[in-house]
């Protein structure tokens, strides 16, 4: 059997629970503050399978805010990077004035060196956490550590067999012996560099400003791509985003609109070109305000006249008009 240490939440007086677990983390990854809305009686379990230079810990813990500052980083740096594989609940990820959502199958990666800050959501989180030195994955010619991922896919590819070796693992360590740990980290480290590289050339090793604009980009395009949805609201485009609602409304804020504005433009836009279409002519109007996403009439008919100071029926009316009027 693999060697790990366990710990439970219970065998701590309540008052400190919440303190004892930053410090199980801090020993296990690196020093961090933590808050927690549970603080009065924080609840968290945890594994420790020691790999040698490698550690994978699959744990389950509360609500919680966790922060690696700049003066943590200076007085203590263990040179590790972190992956957590979640597989229940839901996070929030900041750094260098990006953010990213992690869901369930999700893989979330830390730095010791670079500050950041997780926001767990409401639910518990069980996710598995591995720890291995920065040294035992050598980085693609250009890259640096900044530019690793903060978020991979474990659906697919190599994400998929990291996550899928990780899976197996914690299942059953009685089938291993202690000095098989060694050989199963260098297993880990060979996966998590071969997904780094991966990711580092699909990303080509954007610069923030560029990220921010692709990214902008990509998002306008699911929005014209999904008019019809009554669904797409803000909310709803930044969860397809892997972003927080926040931070989709932070992309907007140069831009000639708001999130919510800019839908409800495309889809005004999408109408009034099907209202003044021959071929669409003996379609209702209640169909075309259906068609790009407007589930009741009244609203349609609102902010339609809103935007052109004229109701659909009457905006059809005079196109259809000026359509057969005769030409001179």
């Amino acid at each position: 059997m693999l060697n790990e240490t366990v710990f439970r939440s219970g065998e701590v007086p309540a008052a400190d629970r919440l303190a004892y677990w930053a410090e199980r983390v801090g020993r296990t990854h690196a020093p961090v503050r933590m808050t927690s809305d549970h603080a009065h009686d924080f609840r968290a379990t945890q594994r420790v399978l020691d790999l040698g230079p490698v550690s994978v810990w699959p744990a389950t813990f509360q609500q919680l805010v966790i922060r690696r500052t700049p003066k943590l980083i200076r007085r203590s740096d263990p040179e590790l990077f972190h992956l957590s594989l979640l597989v229940g609940g839901t996070g929030t990820g900041s750094w260098d004035g990006q953010e990213a959502v992690y869901r369930p199958s999700d893989l979330h990666i830390n730095d010791s060196s670079v500050p950041w800050e997780i926001r767990t959501g409401k639910d518990p989180v069980t996710a598995v956490g591995l720890e291995l030195p920065k040294a035992l994955v050598p980085l693609p010619r250009g890259a640096d550590c900044r530019s690793v991922p903060k978020r991979v896919p474990a659906g697919t590819g190599i994400g998929a067999l990291l996550a899928q070796f990780l899976s197996q693992l914690i299942a059953d360590t009685a089938c291993y012996r202690p000095s098989d740990g060694p050989r199963l980290g260098g297993v880990v480290a060979d996966l998590v560099t071969a997904l780094f590289a991966h990711a580092l050339e699909a990303e080509n090793s954007l610069a923030p400003d560029t990220h921010r604009r692709a990214l902008l980009l990509r998002i306008k395009k699911f929005v014209q791509e999904h008019l019809h949805d009554p669904q797409l609201t803000p909310a709803n485009v930044a969860a397809a985003h892997h972003i927080s609602t926040s931070y989709l409304h932070r992309l907007f804020e140069n831009e000639e609109a708001t999130v919510a504005s800019w839908i409800r433009r495309r889809r005004l836009e999408a109408a009034r070109r099907d209202l003044v279409d021959p071929a669409l002519r003996s379609c209702p109007v209640h169909a075309v305000a259906a068609r790009w996403g407007f589930p009741r009439a009244a609203d349609f008919s609102r902010a339609f006249r809103t935007a052109y100071d004229i109701t659909p029926t009457e905006y059809r009316s005079r196109a259809a008009t000026a359509d057969t009027s005769p030409r001179r």
